[in-house]
C-alpha cells in the first residue's frame, strides 16, 4: 500500500543497518522517501542494504556516526541533511542491551555505555532534528522504546530497560513543546523480536520463557514493527496522534 505523504520525504533513520532498523529503511525507501540509513559497527550490513534499496529503486545514503556522544549525534542529522538538503523526520532506533547485569553488579561503566546509547542519544538526535524539522514546516519524531520500559525487563536487563523507559517519557514530554511546530513525536515498544539484538544477548532458554508469556504465539519479527512507523510517519493517517507509544508485542504487554 502507497501512502502519499511519505514519498519524497527526507527520513533520517538511526541504527538502520540490520533488525527494526534495516526492516524501516526498506519500507521507507519503497514508499519513495529519501532514506537516511545510519550505521555505526555493522559496515558490510549497511553497504549490501544500501545496495539492495538502490537496485530495487529506492534512495538511501549511508550516515556512519558513533551515537553514543553527542557529537556523533549531531554529526548524524548534519550528514542526512547534507545528502539531501532538508530533514522532515527522524527515527531514533539505535539502542542496544550492551551486556547483561544485575543492578547489584551494576558498574558506572555499564549505565554509562547503556544510557548514552539508548538514551543521549535520543535527546541529542533530536535536539540537532529540530531546528531542520522546523524550517521544513513540521514533520516527525519516532522513537524506538520496548516493552522492557514497562515491565522492568528480564534477567539483567534492568538498565536497559529503564533507558527505554527514559525514552517513552521524553516522548511524551518532547511531544507537547514541538506540536506547536507541526513536529508530531510518537514512540513505538517493539516487544521481544527475533533481530540480532537476541541473537547476541538471550539464550534459547530465555527466549522460550519470554514465548510462553506472549498470547499470539509466536515471536515477533522486524517486519510486524514496520506498519506502526509508517503509520506514525504519516500526517494523513496519523495527524492526531501526539504523545503515544504504540505497543508491538503480540499481546505480552496489553496496558
Amino acid at each position: 500500500m502507497k501512502i502519499d505523504d511519505i514519498a519524497g520525504k527526507a527520513v533520517l533513520i538511526t541504527g538502520a543497518s540490520t533488525g527494526i532498523g534495516a526492516a524501516l529503511a526498506r519500507a521507507f525507501a519503497a514508499q519513495g522517501a529519501l532514506v537516511g540509513l545510519h550505521y555505526n559497527a555493522s559496515v558490510a550490513a549497511a553497504e549490501a542494504l544500501l545496495a539492495e534499496i538502490a537496485a530495487a529503486g529506492g534512495t538511501a545514503a549511508g550516515i556512519h556516526a558513533d551515537l553514543t556522544t553527542s557529537a556523533g549525534a549531531r554529526d548524524a542529522v548534519a550528514q542526512a541533511v547534507a545528502a539531501f538538503g532538508r530533514l522532515d523526520g527522524l527515527i531514533n532506533n539505535a539502542g542496544a542491551m550492551v551486556r547483561r547485569v544485575s543492578y547489584a553488579d551494576a558498574t558506572d561503566l555499564d549505565y554509562d555505555q547503556i544510557m548514552d546509547l539508548n538514551a543521549r542519544s535520543v535527546v541529542a538526535a533530536s535536539s540537532a532534528a529540530i531546528p531542520h524539522l522546523k524550517a521544513a514546516g513540521g514533520g516527525f519524531i519516532i522513537n524506538t522504546t520496548s516493552v522492557a520500559a514497562r515491565n522492568g525487563a528480564s534477567g539483567g536487563a534492568g538498565l536497559y530497560g529503564s533507558s527505554k523507559a527514559f525514552v517513552s517519557n521524553v516522548t511524551r514530554g518532547m511531544s507537547k513543546e514541538l506540536i506547536p511546530f507541526g513536529i508530531r513525536v510518537n514512540a513505538v515498544a517493539p516487544g521481544v523480536i527475533i533481530t540480532p539484538f537476541h541473537e547476541r544477548y538471550s539464550t534459547q532458554t530465555q527466549l522460550d520463557a519470554m514465548l510462553a508469556t506472549v498470547p499470539a504465539g509466536r515471536l515477533g519479527t522486524p517486519q510486524d514493527c514496520v506498519g506502526a512507523y509508517l503509520f506514525l510517519a504519516s500526517a494523513s493517517l496519523s495527524g492526531y496522534v501526539v504523545g503515544q507509544v504504540i505497543e508491538v508485542n503480540g499481546g505480552q504487554l496489553m496496558p
